[in-house]
């Protein structure tokens, strides 16, 4: 008898997380499947053969794609040949919408049932893609309470699962332990730097982070900084780029790699680029200060056509304002500082924060969203 055949795309950090999970799920309850595609460490680990590496295609910006072009037109030429010669039982589709939905066309073309989960947020801008998903994906598990309703509005076989980050954003040890291990103080106060996972977001906004931290520390020379390194990031690359801010106006940084989650939980607060970082925050209760810059060009084509009022996730699901935003222009190391160090005080507007965050993670469902996606996804074989 033939082993059912997955293949699952994910293109970024976060679609690796989530796909290790739903991996995971769907092994446990076949564990007969065989699981080939794009992906990253956590999805091998959980028993993918990946047959392109996804930390090649994590780009954001519509000019900073043409930079990345080699890679994704690679990728685009195996996953064809693989679909084409393989004929998997199913193809599962992970965020990342420009890639996947033209995945999602070869695969409609060969007969390949597609289940997508974490949809693409066409709530947020190019809702005409909305129409090639109807046309295109089988079912749909979505992540975000609100997405439910909008794509079953428009015909779409549609599920609200729960996020899977309930089930994985857990810190690995106490505060006292972090810092310890790390060198910190836990009775000063910590910030967390959180620059981003991709390679082109961290040259834009970590420099940025680095002067607010300067002054941050001119103003609180107690405080103590943990710039959080993602696993798709080179350890070196962030501390070649902190060469021109002297120890002696920001002694007390710390680079800690993999432990995002002790890193947040162990903080006062963090400044963060916006992601799904921000929900992270939000499960943790670590108040954040969220910032993102792109290029220009990107700047000007794609503020013509995002249809939210917010950047971050927090604030999208809460329907307001619940953590500062300062993007683009707005996002100055003065204007970072400033916000960060009002929320370093435990006044109204850090209490206030407290309870937004709380509001929203009630707002994300139960735990075990990757399972019950799983069923939802295995039902399509």
């Amino acid at each position: 008898m033939t082993r059912p055949k997955i293949f699952v795309i994910a293109g970024e950090t976060s679609g690796d997380l989530h796909g290790a999970g739903l991996i995971t799920a769907i092994k446990a309850k076949r564990p007969d499947v065989e699981v080939t595609g794009i992906g990253g460490p956590k999805m091998i680990e959980a028993g993918q053969e990946a047959i392109f590496p996804s930390s090649r295609l994590a780009v954001v910006g519509l000019v900073e794609v043409f930079s990345h072009l080699g890679p994704i037109l690679s990728a685009f030429n195996e996953t064809r040949a693989y679909l084409k010669k393989v004929r998997p039982d199913l193809l599962i589709l992970i965020d990342y919408p420009d890639f996947n939905l033209i995945v999602a066309g070869m695969a409609k073309r060969l007969g390949i049932p597609v289940f997508y989960y974490i949809g693409p947020q066409v709530w947020a801008w190019r809702q005409g893609r909305v129409g090639k998903l109807k046309s295109l994906v089988d079912r749909m598990a979505v992540i975000l309470p609100f997405e439910e309703e909008f794509y079953a509005d428009r015909g779409l076989k549609v599920n609200f699962v729960g996020h899977p980050l309930l089930d994985c954003v857990k810190a690995g040890s106490s505060k006292e332990e972090f810092c310890v291990s790390h060198g910190l103080y836990p009775d000063r106060p910590i910030i967390a730097l959180l620059p981003g996972s991709r390679h082109g977001e961290v040259r834009r906004v970590f420099p940025v982070m680095l002067e607010a931290a300067r002054i941050m520390a001119q103003t609180r020379p107690e405080a103590q900084f943990a710039i959080a390194v993602a696993p798709s990031l080179g350890l070196q690359q962030l501390k070649d780029m902190t060469k021109g801010h002297p120890n002696g106006t920001c002694p007390e940084i710390r680079f800690v790699q993999g432990m995002t989650y002790d890193v947040m939980a162990a903080s006062d607060l963090a400044i963060a680029a916006s992601g799904t970082v921000t929900l992270e925050a939000a499960i943790l209760g670590c108040p954040v200060v969220v910032t993102y810059k792109v290029s220009p060009l990107t700047y000007f084509f794609g503020r013509r056509f995002i249809k939210v009022p917010y950047a971050s996730l927090v604030n999208l699901i809460a329907g307001k304002k619940v953590v500062p935003e300062l993007l683009q222009n707005d996002a100055t190391p003065e204007g970072l500082a400033k916000e960060a160090l009002l929320l370093l005080d435990n006044g109204p507007k850090r209490q206030k924060i407290i309870q937004g965050l709380d509001a929203v993670r009630m707002r994300l469902g139960q735990p075990g969203a990757a399972d019950r996606a799983a069923g939802l996804a295995l039902e399509l074989l």
